[in-house]
Parts: C-alpha cells; sequence; structure tokens
C-alpha cells in the first residue's frame, strides 16, 4: 500500500476519533454567554435565570457578559464571528430579527452566521404610562393623542429594538403621531416614565410587573392577543379592537453556525430539562415569561420570517 495512502487513513481515523471525543466530552471548560444589551433588561434578566440553571445541568460554570452597542449588534457579531465550539452562546430576542431591517451594514448575516438553539420563553410587552397622566384606558390614552399630535412622546431602549417596534405597531394600529425618544437602557426609560418626562413605554413585563405591582405606573395594555394571567384586569391590544399592533416579544439562546450538532443538540437537551423544572417554570412566570421550548430548524424559520416581516413595517416607519 502507498504509504501517502496509509498515512492519510491513519489522521483521518485520528481527527474522526478526535471529533468524536470532543462531541461526547463538551463542555470540559466554562462557557461564556454574551447579552447584547445592558443589565437590568428584559433580554438581561430572563436568560441569567436560565443560565443560572443550565450550567449546573451541563456540569460546567456559565459566566454572563453584557456587551452593548449599535441596538445589539456588537454583542451579536462577537459571537457570530466567534469560534464554533461551543463555548460562545448568545442570548437575544426578538430584536435580532429587528436589526436587519435598520442596518443593511452589519458585520455579520443573522440567518446565515448563528444558529439556534432553544427558546427560553415569549412575553408580551405591556404599554405604561406615568400614573400622573389622566389616562385610566387605551381610548383615553387614544383620545389625547390624537388632540396633541407629535407633542405625545414615548420612550424605547434604542432605534429597531422590540420594544421600539410595539410601540410603533402600537402607534399606527392607534392612528396617532408621536416623537421616539431612544435611549440608552431599559432603566433610564424607567427613570423618565417614573418622573414624568415621556408618555409611554412598551415595556417587557419582567420589568414592568414589579412597578405596576408597587403602584408606581400604570398599566393599559397588554401587546399580545390575550391576556396575560399576571394582569387579569388589563386588556390586550386584540381586545380592545388594535388587533394589527398586536406583538410578542421572544429570548432565545444561538451559538455560531458552524458549531457542530452534536453540541447544539447536548445544549438543547440541557436547556429542555432546565425548562421542564417546576421551580423555573415558576420563576418565568413571576415575570411574564411563558416557556416556550421550540426546536432549531423551526426557531431558524421563525428568525427568517421575522427578518422578512420587520424589513417591510421599517419602511412605513418614519
Amino acid at each position: 500500500m502507498n504509504k501517502f495512502v496509509r498515512w492519510s487513513g491513519v489522521v483521518a481515523g485520528l481527527l474522526l476519533c478526535t471529533a468524536a471525543h470532543a462531541d461526547t466530552t463538551w463542555p470540559t471548560r466554562l462557557i461564556k454567554a454574551t447579552i447584547p444589551f445592558g443589565p437590568g433588561s428584559a433580554t438581561d434578566v430572563v436568560p441569567r435565570i436560565f443560565f443560572e440553571r443550565l450550567g449546573p445541568e451541563l456540569g460546567q460554570t456559565i459566566v454572563v457578559e453584557n456587551r452593548v452597542g449599535g441596538g445589539g449588534a456588537v454583542g451579536t457579531a462577537a459571537v457570530a464571528k466567534a469560534e464554533p465550539d461551543g463555548y460562545s452562546v448568545l442570548a437575544h430576542s426578538s430584536a435580532l430579527t429587528i436589526t436587519p431591517a435598520i442596518n443593511a451594514s452589519l458585520p455579520y448575516d443573522t440567518s446565515k452566521d448563528l444558529s439556534s438553539v432553544i427558546m427560553i420563553g415569549v412575553s408580551p410587552q405591556i404599554m405604561i404610562v406615568p400614573k400622573e397622566r389622566p389616562w385610566k384606558t387605551v381610548d383615553d390614552f387614544l383620545k389625547g393623542a390624537k388632540a396633541k399630535g407629535s407633542s405625545i412622546n414615548f420612550g424605547s431602549v434604542g432605534i429597531g429594538s422590540a420594544v421600539h417596534i410595539s410601540a410603533e405597531k402600537f402607534r399606527m394600529a392607534g392612528g396617532f403621531e408621536a416623537t421616539h425618544i431612544p435611549y440608552r437602557g431599559g432603566p433610564e426609560v424607567i427613570a423618565d416614565i417614573l418622573g414624568g418626562r415621556i408618555d409611554f413605554y412598551f415595556c417587557p413585563a419582567a420589568t414592568a410587573l414589579p412597578l405596576i405591582r408597587e403602584g408606581q405606573v400604570r398599566a393599559l395594555v397588554v401587546s399580545t392577543e390575550k391576556r396575560t394571567p399576571e394582569l387579569p384586569d388589563v386588556p390586550s391590544l386584540a381586545e380592545v379592537g388594535l388587533k394589527d399592533g398586536v406583538s410578542n416579544s421572544w429570548i432565545g439562546v444561538f451559538v455560531p453556525s458552524k458549531t457542530p450538532r452534536e453540541i447544539v443538540d447536548k445544549m438543547r437537551d440541557a436547556g429542555l430539562k432546565v425548562l421542564a423544572k417546576p421551580e423555573m417554570q415558576a420563576a418565568l412566570t413571576k415575570i411574564g415569561v411563558e416557556p416556550m421550548p421550540m426546536e432549531p430548524k423551526a426557531m431558524d424559520e421563525l428568525v427568517a420570517k421575522e427578518v422578512a416581516a420587520n424589513i417591510a413595517l421599517l419602511k412605513n416607519v418614519k
């Protein structure tokens, strides 16, 4: 037998054994999870609850890092371009599918450079207003907004964020003008809602619920088809006749697209075990998040569908 052929066969065998060994032993060191938004945001709170439990399930420590900038693009790019070895993961929200609609020159391709692992959950946004405002219902608000014109304003955690899109969909469905004020992060928006400096904010449930329960703000509507169990007295957008304004916000986990399937499957299986635990479900329910297990392929399809829909939507946003 030709020595080169024989040696090539040995090398190929060694590589196959090494790959198989890597697949069965992963993870052997700590995993870094990147959150592309600031501390205290829903996209920070929910994944931290999940990763805190996923680490022990995998038998490794998961270190969470907030990497802010570019409406989530900075942290997303860091993971999309990272080594696809299972040690760099991304926790992102529906905003992942919005960024391509507002930035045509992203340093990554959302569909090609990232692969879905698991959906943590889905949550409504809650329209909150300062408690000093006179509006008690959505109808009250819409009448006031139409009378005031663009002097009505609303906050978001950045242009193209999920909460920005929810507010724009509500504005268009309600037929009124409003001025958008983007902030660097959720805590800054909340500070100005509490201070009465902005009129409304479509706030993630995880952040909004404690403020509502403490009477610091007033909730007028939730962004979904149905009411959320945590706020049984607050109507949904569909209920008040604004079905075109309905939106959900999901949070999921992603990895670089070339990450081996065996690693993705192992991470997903561990995540499903975490989401099935009663204490995890209770922790999510408390902050208005419904667990939403979904196969990676279905997640990839959802992301592609939402990217296309958001590109179409943002053509109509001023």
